[in-house]
Order: structure tokens, then C-alpha cells, then sequence
């Protein structure tokens, strides 16, 4: 048996002590003193109910793991382009590769950054995968009206950043990049390097979307795609191209492998560091069979003899009412 009080005992024991004790005395001097005893029974079973009794019921394994993982995410346009499973937007081929990742390194810590003319933090470090995939379902490419051409390099400083942050407060983790991109440069000036966070990095990998045919991509609102209507160049639709290169000398800045994404083959990820706790040596965590609820059951079947007894006394004191209303009555 074990217990797990709502509040600490002393003060469960104090605030039932109180009512308890004039109970007790009127059980003592009054009469009625079933009734009273049923009243201090009924403060002893809630007093049981709030201490929340329980018993050892069975375990369940707990992982514990030291990694955080960094997932930068291209939001240009060319991450609508449709040419992911045929038709397709790359952007679907992105969810389902972070979904992947998720499942690979549980109980890791997750950040995402998203770049396109600027670079944007979009989750910091947390353990709450649901919001990653929440940001990334509410993620939308820029605004095709506002597109001025974009670097593949633009969030080397805020990764940078985010792995310096995180190895300053913790030290002792082990560190992944996943880079999720086309490769494809866009702005005039060369791209800016990642070799700055390569110090930082345990592993991860640089994931490619795209095909050299390319793919026709959708102008974009601030509400997401327009139906119906492409990006033109020179009187047709502009084609997004995968460029490799550009991804490898990514992966090699970042010290980490390159892989093609292709929809019909499924993502090949790294291990994690050896600093992360594997599954089976997390340790198990007991669970609880609460048996609070017979105290409430209890606590019900007391009320109900207390309801019975006090209408059985209202119909006695109604019926001596009438009885001694027509002997007046008949004595007049």
C-alpha cells in the first residue's frame, strides 16, 4: 500500500481534525448518537479518499536520453515545388522525414529553425515533439510577392547560436543536425558557411528534396498556396531544381552525410551519440492502481443512510404534526 495525499498529511489531518472534534464531542454528550458516529464515519472516509491510497499495479519502461536535436527546414518557395511522390509538395516529403526522426531519437529535446530570406527560430529546445510537428503542420513558405532570392547559408548564425546555447547550459549532451533542403541558391552572393556549428555536432545529416527535372511551385500568400496558380518564367512555370552539390558541401561543412530523399525509399537515419541512454537501460518507473474511489463509494453510502434517516424524520415529525393538529381538533 502506498499513498499520494493531495496535500501533506499534516494538513489533510489538521483540516479534518477540527470538524472531527465537535462531531466527537456531540457523539459523546447528545443524543442521537448513531447518527453522529455516522457523521464522524463520514469524516474518516474522506479524510482515506484525500490521502489517495494505492497498491503497486504492473511497470512501464521510461527513456531517458542526453541529445538534442536541431532540424533547419528550407521555407523558400522551391520547398512547394511539386515534385515529391510524382506531383506531390516537397513540403510533404519534409513532415514526414521530421515525423520519422521523432520516432528515431524519443524523449530527445527538438528545436526547429526555417529559412528563407531570413532565418527564424521557430521552436526552441523542448522535449514536446507534438509542437514540432504542430509548427511544422502551420509552416507556409514565404510570400511569392516578397521573394528577393534567398542563400541556402542564411541560418549559419542562428544554428550557430542555437548549438553554442545549448552546449554552454548543457555540456554533457550529445548534439544532432538534420539540414532539410533543395540545395538551391537563389541569391547572387556565395552561401554562407556552417562550419562554425561543425565543433558542436555528434551527428545528424543533410537531407535532399528535389529532382533534376524539378518541379513547378504554387505562389504563396501568407495563408498558403493559391489554387490553381504557379510561379511563371519567361511565359511558362518556373521549374525548381534540386542542386546536390550545393547539399553535399552542407553536409561537409556540418561534418555530417548526405542522403537523397526520394518518396519511395524509406529514410536511413544515424545512431544516436553515445551519450544518449538507450531504451532498454532507462530503467522502469512504477504505476499505481488508485483506490481512492471504494473511499468515495463509501462516502456515498453514508450520505445516502444520512438522507434516508433524515427524510424518515421529517415524515415522522410531518405525521406527529398532523396527528396532534386533529387531536386539537376534536378536543375543540
Amino acid at each position: 500500500m502506498i499513498l499520494q495525499p493531495v496535500l501533506h498529511p499534516l494538513l489533510l489531518a489538521l483540516l479534518c481534525a477540527v470538524p472531527a472534534f465537535f462531531v466527537s464531542r456531540a457523539l459523546v454528550r447528545g443524543p442521537s448518537r448513531g447518527i453522529w458516529a455516522l457523521r464522524l464515519g463520514m469524516i474518516v472516509v474522506v479524510f482515506a479518499m484525500l490521502l489517495r491510497p494505492g497498491i503497486p499495479g504492473g511497470t512501464s519502461q521510461t527513456l531517458a536520453t542526453d541529445t538534442d536535436v536541431v532540424i533547419v527546414v528550407d521555407t523558400t518557395a522551391s520547398i512547394v515545388a511539386e515534385d515529391w511522390a510524382g506531383d506531390r509538395p516537397r513540403i510533404d516529403g519534409v513532415r514526414g522525414d521530421v515525423q520519422a526522426i521523432v520516432d528515431e531519437y524519443p524523449g530527445a529535446r527538438f528545436a526547429l529553425i526555417s529559412f528563407d530570406a531570413a532565418a527564424q527560430l521557430r521552436l526552441p529546445l523542448t522535449t514536446d515533439a507534438t509542437a514540432l510537428m504542430s509548427s511544422l503542420d502551420v509552416m507556409r513558405p514565404e510570400v511569392t510577392d516578397q521573394s528577393r532570392g534567398s542563400s541556402i547559408g542564411t541560418a549559419n548564425r542562428m544554428l550557430a547560436d542555437t548549438l553554442s546555447a545549448a552546449a554552454e547550459a548543457s555540456p554533457e549532451r550529445g548534439r544532432m543536425v538534420f539540414y532539410l533542403g533543395d540545395g538551391e541558391q537563389t541569391a547572387s552572393r556565395e552561401p554562407e558557411s556552417f562550419a562554425s556549428s561543425a565543433k558542436f555536432i555528434d551527428g545528424g545529416a543533410v537531407l535532399g528534396y528535389g529532382t533534376t527535372d524539378g518541379g513547378p511551385m504554387r505562389k504563396t500568400t501568407g495563408a498558403g498556396a493559391e489554387a490553381g496558380g504557379y510561379i511563371e518564367y519567361q511565359g511558362g512555370p518556373a521549374m525548381s531544381v534540386i542542386d546536390e552539390d550545393n547539399l553535399r558541401q552542407v553536409s561537409e561543412q556540418l561534418g555530417v552525410e548526405y542522403l537523397l530523399r526520394t518518396a519511395d525509399a524509406a529514410i536511413e537515419l544515424p545512431e544516436a551519440p553515445t551519450s544518449t541512454t538507450d531504451y532498454s537501460a532507462s530503467g522502469e518507473v512504477g504505476n499505481v492502481i488508485e483506490l481512492y474511489w471504494i473511499a468515495a463509494l463509501a462516502l456515498v453510502a453514508l450520505l445516502a443512510v444520512e438522507v434516508t434517516l433524515a427524510t424518515m424524520s421529517i415524515v415522522r415529525l410531518r405525521g406527529q404534526s398532523t396527528t396532534t393538529s386533529r387531536a386539537k381538533g376534536a378536543a375543540s
